[in-house]
């Protein structure tokens, strides 16, 4: 009896010590999430403001420093060590689709630490001091509604100040380490800091919100602000500004690199690997990319030779590439205004077919305005999200730097990209859907965002568009530039090309201006392994199309297709691959 009362009791404890081990993977997941991104958020400050989220607007971090870092080095050992903890049978679709996405992100990120490219912290494309000056232009994301709008951002400003001195801390590092930028690109960096030193601190753009400010606000307040933003724009960003100036004419532009591509850096070809890894959320290699790139710009070409045909020009593609960028009807526009009403137009002849192919639109309000004068210049047309709650809307912008030779032969195309059902549709979406915990409804996979607005300038001809031979030649020319991204990425990359030799291959395929390719190749050269993401998501997307097409037969319905895609935001493109498998074979 004794004996039996043992072994019950022995059995009652390994019971309880089996349902103590359950209830410690019994982890809140849900507060996961949540604490993942508020973490992120503090991390991330200036990305916090670019997606509404205001309690970070005063906020600002020293990215390229060690310390800074260190601190993304334990929030990311601190999320893959919670996510071992998670019962992930007891999640939900979305739930799992979060977990798949946290585990992605804190890898990439550990892989990412492990290089050096903190060491070059400034570039002519993005980057702080670029978002800085879009915030104080006004009409960006940072908002100046009240007092407190204003005050965070000049305490932004002067954590800016001190930021510039440890971006030059760390470009000495770079050059100490020869991890430098490409001269080409130091030399478009200087007037990007130089045009910010004005002779009056009124001409400055960080003082234009001050020009604008709410009626609303009382003389001492606005005589406050005027005071204070005067003081730390004169006597300390200005003064910094040229500190920058002089230290990039002096020391940085002698000591950059003649090579384009990270390739030849210490360290270059490890880094471009984990670039790739992270632009293409793929384990695809650069040289099979590569040779991808090659298969798609001779399908293109065959393509454009036929519409060459069909306008019925004589000479080569070369040749047609330049009547195409010369050819006057091609740049009927006197005014600004009237490029903008142009893709107006476009928006207003898709609108009757958007219907047939989305049952799931967005709320979210959308604008089209011009680029900002002092970003005009180097910028490329692009989307700015709005806020989720619409108080901002989204935001197509288009630069116009001159309007006698702006061609809109790619147009319809670039709205469809850009716009709706591209960016727009996407990124709204997504920030929309209150079914996704928050980190999701502000993430980004460019694979899969850029893949998703790339597929929709397929849709040209579904939604009313590329009626005009010259539209559908845009739309070509414009995949085709996305195709020569894969090419030519990977040729400065790993090939050891130069940015020469990548300007006279863009050249001989595409028909875009010499000017706008040569901004593009070093778009290229300043953030490796970007452009790849376009067409990698792009043709993920075509070829889970036409497996649905062709496995569910009558069953497929392009709505419910794209609302699969969207539904549920980005991810990497093998979870989407997962999830669209999972709409074939179920229906649900």
């Amino acid at each position: 009896m004794k004996k039996i009362i043992f072994l019950s009791a022995a059995f009652a404890l390994s019971l309880l010590f089996v349902n103590c081990k359950k209830e410690e993977k019994m982890v809140d997941f849900k507060a996961i999430t949540e604490n993942y991104f508020r973490e992120k958020n503090e991390l991330n400050p200036l990305d916090a403001t670019l997606n509404g989220q205001n309690e970070y607007n005063d906020k600002f971090v020293f990215e390229m420093t060690d310390a800074y870092r260190e601190k993304q080095g334990e929030f990311f050992g601190k999320y893959e060590k919670q996510l071992t903890d998670v019962d992930t049978a007891s999640l939900s679709p979305e739930e799992k689709i979060s977990y798949q996405i946290i585990k992605w992100e804190t890898a990439i990120g550990k892989d990412l630490l492990k290089q050096e490219a903190n060491l070059m912290p400034v570039h002519q494309f993005w980057g702080t001091h670029l978002t800085m000056s879009q915030f104080a232009s006004g009409t960006s994301a940072q908002p100046f509604k009240t007092e407190q709008d204003y005050r965070n951002f000049l305490k932004r400003m002067e954590s800016y100040v001190v930021w510039i001195d440890s971006a030059m801390i760390y470009m000495e590092k770079g050059i100490q380490k020869r991890m430098v930028l490409p001269k080409a690109l130091t030399e478009k960096l200087i007037p990007q800091f130089e045009e910010q030193i004005t002779a009056k601190v009124e001409d400055n753009l960080f003082y234009t919100t001050i020009k604008t400010m709410p009626k609303s606000f009382s003389a001492e307040t606005q005589s406050a602000l005027k005071q204070d933003y005067s003081k730390v724009i004169s006597e300390k960003l200005m003064p910094q500004y040229q500190k920058m100036v002089q230290f990039l004419k002096t020391k940085y532009l002698p000591a950059s690199r003649t090579s384009s591509g990270i390739g030849s850096l210490p360290g270059g070809k490890d880094l471009y690997a984990v670039y790739v890894k992270q632009w293409t959320t793929t384990d695809m290699k650069p040289e099979e990319i590569h040779e991808l790139g090659l298969k798609e710009v001779a399908r293109l070409k065959a393509e454009m030779e036929k519409v060459k045909q069909q306008v019925g020009f004589q000479g080569t593609i070369v040749e047609f590439f330049d009547y195409v960028r010369n050819k006057p009807e091609l740049k009927p526009f006197k005014k600004p205004e009237e490029v903008l009403a142009n893709f107006e137009s476009i928006h207003k002849k898709i609108k009757p077919n958007v219907d047939k192919f989305f049952s799931l639109q967005p709320k979210t309000p959308f604008e089209i305005r011009r680029t900002e004068a002092f970003r005009e210049k180097t910028a490329s047309a692009e989307y700015i999200q709005g806020t989720a709650d619409g108080s901002r809307p989204g935001i197509f912008y288009v630069p116009i730097p001159d309007v006698k030779n702006y061609n809109y032969y790619g147009d319809e195309d670039l709205f469809l990209h850009e716009a709706i059902p591209g960016h727009h549709f996407q990124i709204s979406l997504q920030q929309e859907n209150k079914e996704l915990p928050d980190f999701r409804k502000f993430n980004w996979f460019g694979a899969y965002g850029e893949g998703w607005a790339l597929y929709t300038e397929s849709l040209g001809k579904e939604l009313g568009l590329y009626s005009d031979p010259y539209q559908y030649f845009g739309m070509l020319g414009n995949e085709m530039h996305r195709a020569i991204r894969l090419v030519v990425d990977t040729g400065l990359h790993t090939k050891g090309w130069t940015r020469e030799q990548a300007i006279k291959y863009s050249l001989e395929n595409e028909a875009e201006s010499e000017a706008s390719i040569i901004s593009e190749v070093e778009r290229y050269m300043a953030i490796p392994g970007q452009a790849l993401s376009y067409k990698i998501g792009q043709l993920k997307i075509m070829e889970l199309r036409k497996k649905a097409e062709t496995q569910m037969k009558a069953k497929f319905d392009i709505k419910v297709f794209h609302q699969k895609v969207l539904e549920s935001g980005v991810m990497p493109l093998a979870l989407l691959e997962q999830k669209i498998n999972e709409w074939i074979k179920t229906g649900k």
